[in-house]
C-alpha cells in the first residue's frame, strides 16, 4: 500500500514553470494572544502587496481565525469546504481589501490535523497548485505552541514571532522559539517582530531580551526584523473592519509596517531557504501528518 506522501513525491517531480513565481511561506505566530499577531499579518501582507508582491493570507488560527473579521468580510467557504472535496482550492479562495487573497480556515484545521491518506493526498494536490501563483503564502496560526501551530512552523521554515513589551508576552515568545529548537527542528528561521512599542529604544530593548537568552541558552541567532510603534488609529481602524494601513495610511503604525516590510524585502530575511516554497512546505508537512 503506497505511504501517505506518495502522491506529493509524484508532484515533487512534476516539472514546473521556469518563469512562474517562486512562491515564499511565512508562519506568523506569538507565545500568548492579545498581541496583534493577526492585525499584523493582514498588515504585513497588504503593505507587501503596494510594494508589488503577490500575496495570499492563510487564516490557521484554529477556533479563533479573525482575518476576515479585520476585514469586515464573511467567506463563503473556507478549508473545510476543501477538505470536504466540496471545492477546490481556487473556489475558498476569497478578496479583501486592494484584493487581498484569503482563505479562511476556522474548524477546518483541526480536520487537517485528523484526515485519511487519500484525504491528505488531495490536500496536498489542492495546495500545490498555489506554487507559483502568489509571492507570498502568509499563515496566521494561533497563538501559543499548540501542535498545529508547532506543525506550520516547522513546515514553513519561516516564522515571523510577534510579542510586545509586556513581560508575559516576552517570555511566551521565547518558549516558542525554545519549544521548536529543542525538539530538533534547527531549519527553522525565526524573526522577531515588537508590536505596541512607545519608540525604537524600547522595541530593541524587547527584542534584544528574546536574542540575548536565545544565543546564551540555545545557541541562536534571533534577528529582528522590526518594531510597531502603539497607535490608538489601530483600534479606531478594526472598530471600522478596515486594516490600519488603508483606514489611516499616515499613522505611525503604518509607517511602521512599511519600514518593516522594506527591511524584510531588502535582504535580511535572505534568498528563499533551499527546499522552500510550497512543494517544500508540503513535503514537510505531509510528514507531520502522517
Amino acid at each position: 500500500m503506497s505511504d501517505q506522501a506518495q502522491s506529493l513525491r509524484n508532484l515533487v517531480r512534476t516539472q514546473t514553470d521556469p518563469h512562474a513565481r517562486n512562491t515564499r511561506i511565512i508562519t506568523v505566530t506569538s507565545g500568548k494572544g492579545g498581541v496583534g499577531k493577526s492585525n499584523f499579518t493582514l498588515n504585513f501582507a497588504l503593505t507587501l502587496q503596494k510594494q508589488g508582491y503577490k500575496v495570499l493570507v492563510f487564516d490557521a488560527d484554529i477556533g479563533l481565525a479573525n482575518i476576515d473579521l479585520l476585514m469586515g468580510i464573511s467567506p463563503k467557504y473556507s478549508l473545510y469546504h476543501l477538505l470536504k472535496r466540496e471545492k477546490t482550492i481556487w473556489d475558498i479562495i476569497h478578496k479583501g481589501y486592494n484584493d487581498l487573497e484569503f482563505i479562511a480556515g476556522g474548524s477546518g484545521f483541526n480536520d487537517l490535523m485528523r484526515l485519511s491518506e487519500a484525504e491528505v493526498d488531495y490536500f496536498a494536490e489542492q495546495v500545490n497548485q498555489l506554487n507559483g501563483y502568489v509571492d507570498f503564502i502568509i499563515f496566521d496560526t494561533g497563538a501559543g505552541l499548540s501542535k498545529e501551530t508547532l506543525k506550520f512552523i516547522i513546515a514553513a521554515t519561516e516564522t515571523i514571532v510577534v510579542t510586545t513589551p509586556e513581560p508575559t508576552a516576552i517570555t511566551d515568545a521565547y518558549a516558542i522559539i525554545k519549544m521548536v529548537h529543542t525538539q530538533g527542528h534547527d531549519h527553522v528561521r525565526f524573526q522577531l517582530v515588537v508590536n505596541r512599542v512607545t519608540d525604537p529604544y524600547e522595541g530593541k530593548q524587547t527584542a534584544d531580551k528574546i536574542s540575548l537568552v536565545a544565543k546564551q541558552f540555545l545557541n541562536l541567532d534571533i534577528p529582528t526584523l522590526g518594531f510597531v510603534e502603539d497607535d490608538v488609529n489601530v483600534s479606531k481602524a478594526v472598530k471600522k473592519q478596515i486594516p490600519f494601513t488603508i483606514a489611516f495610511p499616515t499613522a505611525a503604525a503604518t509607517k511602521s509596517i512599511e519600514r518593516l516590510v522594506d527591511r524584510y524585502v531588502s535582504g535580511p530575511a535572505g534568498p528563499v531557504p533551499q527546499n522552500g516554497g510550497v512543494k517544500g512546505f508540503l513535503s514537510k508537512m505531509m510528514k507531520l501528518l502522517k
